[in-house]
């Protein structure tokens, strides 16, 4: 008996025995859906994502911001010297020395208020190639799955 599943029609790539390969392949493509958008307002999504963390969160630490985001410190520090040096967020010592706070800048809110409706654009033509019932349950299912690994050590 094959374990191999059936390829639909429309499947271009096949469904590979390893999750996490076909996990990291979707990700390519979205990542590559959204930056097309992004692309004339100067910003790429991994940019865009962290201003639209740090909009819904407000001023946080960067291990929490880290935590929410799922990304180590040293990616995390390295994209947020990026968004720092373009005006974007502006960070602080905290009232522990060894915690630095982070927060949008008005700069920063302007670059996601500019970037958000071709953000949209990306969001929509995703949501229309599957469906607002899979993009849901696709939502869900992400979360769970950050949720479950993010305990493990």
């Amino acid at each position: 008996m094959s374990s191999r599943a059936p390829a639909s029609r429309s499947q271009t790539s096949p469904l590979l025995p390893c999750t996490c390969a076909n996990l990291r392949r979707a990700a390519r493509a979205v990542t590559r859906l959204y930056n097309r958008q992004l692309r004339p307002t100067g910003i790429e999504i991994t940019q865009f994502t962290l201003l639209m963390a740090l909009d819904r969160t407000g001023e946080i630490t960067q291990g929490k911001l880290g935590k929410v985001l799922a990304l180590d410190s040293t990616t995390l520090t390295r994209m947020l010297e990026l968004l720092k040096k373009r005006g974007w967020i502006q960070e602080k010592e905290g009232d522990d020395r060894r915690f630095r706070l982070i927060r949008l800048t008005g700069a920063g809110r302007g670059k996601l208020r500019q970037s958000l409706p071709r953000w949209k654009v990306a969001q929509d033509r995703l949501q229309g190639a599957l469906g607002e019932q899979t993009m849901d349950g696709l939502g869900r299912l992400l979360l769970r799955v950050t949720a479950v690994l993010s305990t493990e050590r």
